[in-house]
């Protein structure tokens, strides 16, 4: 299911196959939480936007609409009308940030909704079926993800119940893909690394789960506080134990500087709501840096957002308008940032596909790294 077309040092150019889709890598998944983009942004328009994968979240599907009645009406694509592939997030990480109070068992995790209150219990098996019901193409593992820094001893335990639990979701996920009623037979578990900032807890965690031979494995439990050289850190260590002919996801990561540099690590897919939430307080990514559309220099200035790029945005409106609409508060001024946003990670996601084909990554990471980390 996943081709490895050539590397550059470390870094991958592949291909995913999945039952909705082929993905080209690396790759960046856009961020539909609730179904949907922050900012206004249909599936529809996704189209437009170069995405290929979207990404929804267990947690908040289960509380709204609930999952159940998600099934009833065919599961998220003909829900959301997107008809590539869908990865669902377990809900584990929305449970260790959200919940205020939660207990931790071997059996799963009691905890509080943060919309009513109400008592809800999620293990392995209820997010295993939560994900069936919602038909996604890639259900992730439940997992505990815990902050960094974190105790030693609690991250080694940690690990060990992530792994045990990791055992049962594929039993469960094995068992729902034969019943007669699943909108989705054919849908694949994706496991989870952990062991917070330690690499010998990261790499022994690796070597346990890659013996599932799991359809593909993410890196969890990163950008949660850490530094960014602790991250990569991480990742050179994790990096030689994960499987050549999977593929690697990176959850949750980050800016356009981060994933270049995660690239350059082995990973292939990334997830973050940087550029939606960034874009709804008028952050446009550009590459050039990132430009800050609520500052007054931009009045008059009939430029387009980024004068390199083609997105449906930059080929009509200018920086004065996109200015006045936010200064404004007109919702159209976040609907065309977020647009213009989830456009430029997927064409930087696309460069760096481009300059993997040609030989030239090298070249392209030390042209751009130090303007993408830029604020102009």
């Amino acid at each position: 299911m996943y081709k490895l077309i050539s590397n550059t040092g470390a870094a991958r150019r592949g291909e995913f196959t999945t039952p909705h889709g082929t993905v080209q890598t690396p790759a960046f998944m856009n961020v539909a939480t609730c179904g949907a983009i922050k900012g206004g942004v249909s599936a529809l328009d996704l189209k437009d936007l170069k995405c290929q994968v979207q990404l929804c979240n267990t947690y908040h599907l289960h509380l709204r609409p609930g999952d159940e009645n998600v099934k009833k009406l065919g599961g998220l694509h003909r829900f959301t009308r997107w008809d590539g592939p869908i990865l669902t997030d377990s809900g584990g990480f929305q449970v260790f940030s959200l919940a205020k109070l939660r207990n931790i068992t071997e059996e799963g995790v009691t905890f509080s909704s943060h919309i009513d209150g109400h008592k809800i219990f999620m293990g392995p098996e209820e997010s295993m079926r939560i994900q069936s019901n919602l038909a996604s193409t890639i259900a992730m593992a439940f997992d505990e993800c815990v902050e960094n820094p974190s105790e030693y001893d609690y991250a080694r335990s940690s690990c060990q119940r992530t792994v045990r639990w990791l055992y049962r979701c594929k039993a469960e996920m094995d068992r729902l893909n034969t019943l007669p009623d699943t909108i989705n037979p054919r849908q694949m578990l994706w496991g989870i690394n952990q062991g917070s900032t330690y690499e010998d807890l990261r790499i022994e965690n690796m070597k346990q789960i890659r013996e599932l031979d799991l359809d593909g494995y993410a890196i969890g439990g990163l950008a949660v506080g850490e530094s960014a050289e602790e991250m990569y850190r991480i990742l050179e260590a994790v990096e030689p134990e994960m499987p050549k002919d999977k593929p690697r996801y990176l959850m949750g990561v980050g800016t356009p500087a981060n994933i270049l540099e995660s690239v350059r690590r082995g990973v292939d897919i990334f997830d973050c709501v940087m550029p939606s939430r960034n874009a709804r307080h008028g952050h446009a990514f550009t590459w050039d840096g990132c430009r800050n559309m609520m500052n007054a220099k931009y009045t008059l200035d009939e430029k387009p957002l980024d004068e390199h790029c083609d997105c449906p945005v930059c080929r009509n409106f200018t920086r004065a308008y996109i200015h006045h609409l936010f200064k404004s508060g007109e919702m159209l001024a976040m609907r065309l940032c977020v647009m213009h946003n989830i456009y430029f990670y997927n064409s930087l996601l696309e460069r760096i596909r481009f300059s993997l084909d040609e030989g030239r990554f090298e070249e392209f990471y030390s042209n751009n790294i130090s303007k993408l980390s830029a604020r102009i």
